[in-house]
């Protein structure tokens, strides 16, 4: 196998590079620029040289041996100075040397797989860590990472092997007299799983809204003030705003971190019966996207009407421009009034959705154990029947064992994948 290496950190200047070398060579690819290498898992300074002996820099070494380092294979990291020629003298000096190329996206993470050191699903953890811009967005994937899920499986995978493991006994001696009845047990351990698994099923859609955002739109009659409510979130002119109906004629997106939650705020344009075409398109699409939003603000005008569609049980409903009527209980753009109340009732709805959210956090979570599930079924079906079918039953258990073992990434799934490192950087 090749020994890879890669800059780790961020390209561009810096204090600090770490330059991260994997693989059978790394060790003697490392002595060949710092000389000797300090005891694993102790830094040392090292000056580096390349291979006619000229110094190309000064920098501590890190060294983690085979079985005990991210990608389980024997690693050295190089913390160089962090401007970009220091960078290149080093990388090009170990790409100098036989058996040593260049890193591909994702190919550390990808031989930690390999390895055992990580499961699938913590590796899709790992890149929604490096991609979290909010802190329930972090909090999810550091749980995914830290193998949260692949300790459920584990149990779930337990149950299962005890459940077939009972039916096959039974099977075994199928001519002899069996003392006890293994079919209560069994029925147990598979509406446990069954139990569990529908849980985690119900909330992947939430975390699912946690790692890519919540949708909020806000909509109403035109000149209500909802883009001047949204430049007033943003923080900047991020819509035209004007006192002419039909201003906004697309939907225009700013995304923020509300209270730890990634939120994108959708400003529409206004609602309306119009012969302008390309207004009436605007419409469309507007009433389109807020219906496919996890949340509606309704603002209204002064005639209290919503025209083209009707708020949800959770929509909030205000009055526009409250600086205009001071005895309105609304919400302005203009003067903040009423803001900060409309940010905490938004925050508060949200944080109570989030709470549905499971350790499971994408579709293809879900996919498995649906899978898993209805192999489950099927197995409680044909013990519906009696003993007469429990080698039937054992099997589809095995089905369900097997179900839960491709949400991890031990089978079926090498075409994933290419996909899914292709999304890791190349000292990841």
């Amino acid at each position: 196998m090749d020994t890879i290496f890669a800059q780790a950190t961020a390209r561009g200047k810096a204090g600090v590079a770490v330059i991260r070398v994997s693989g059978p060579r790394a060790m003697t690819a490392a002595r060949a620029l710092a000389g000797s290498l300090p005891a694993p898992r102790q830094a040392g300074l090292r000056r580096l040289t390349d291979a006619e002996g000229v110094l190309l820099d000064e920098a501590l070494v890190l060294c983690f041996a085979k079985g005990a380092s991210f990608t389980g294979e024997d690693v050295v990291e190089f913390q160089c100075h962090g401007s970009p020629a220091t960078v290149a003298a080093v990388l090009r000096a170990l790409g100098e040397q036989d058996g040593l190329r260049l890193a591909e996206p994702g190919e550390f993470t990808r031989r930690a797989l390999e390895n055992g050191v990580l499961d699938l699903a913590q590796v899709e953890g790992l890149a929604d860590l490096l991609e979290s811009e909010t802190e329930a967005q972090r909090r999810q994937a550091m749980r995914v990472l830290s193998g949260a899920l692949g300790e459920k499986v584990a149990l779930w995978r337990e149950s299962l092997v005890r459940a077939a493991a009972l039916l096959e006994a039974t099977i075994d001696f199928a001519d002899e007299d069996v003392p006890v009845d293994v079919t209560p047990e069994v029925a147990g351990l598979l509406s446990g799983v069954s139990t569990a698994l529908e849980t985690e099923i119900e909330g992947v859609a939430m975390a699912e809204r946690i790692r890519e955002g919540f949708e909020i739109a806000i909509v109403g009659p035109p000149n209500a003030g909802k883009s001047t409510l949204l430049n007033l979130l943003a923080g900047r002119e991020a819509a035209i705003t004007s006192e002419h109906a039909g201003t906004t004629r697309d939907v225009i997106e700013v995304r923020l971190d509300l209270r730890g939650l990634p939120v994108t705020f959708l400003d529409t344009a206004g609602l309306r019966e119009s012969t302008d075409e390309v207004e009436t398109i605007g419409i469309a699409r507007a009433i389109d996207r807020a219906t496919a939003a996890d949340l509606r603000v309704f603002l209204l005008d002064e005639t209290g009407r919503t025209e083209g569609m009707a708020p949800g049980p959770e929509d909030i409903v205000l009055r526009g421009k409250a600086d205009l009527d001071s005895g309105a209980a609304g919400v302005s753009g203009k003067t903040g009034q009423g803001v900060a109340e409309l940010v905490e009732r938004i925050a508060a709805i949200l944080d109570d959705r989030s709470t549905r959210a499971v350790t499971a956090t994408r579709e293809r979570h879900a996919e498995a154990m649906r899978r898993a599930r209805g192999a489950i079924a099927e197995a409680q079906n044909q013990l519906s029947h009696g003993m007469e079918t429990a080698e039937l039953a054992a099997e589809d258990i095995r089905r369900a064992a097997r179900a839960l073992e491709s949400l991890l990434g031990k089978i079926d799934v090498e075409n994933l994948l290419d996909e899914i490192f292709a999304r890791f950087c190349l000292g990841k």
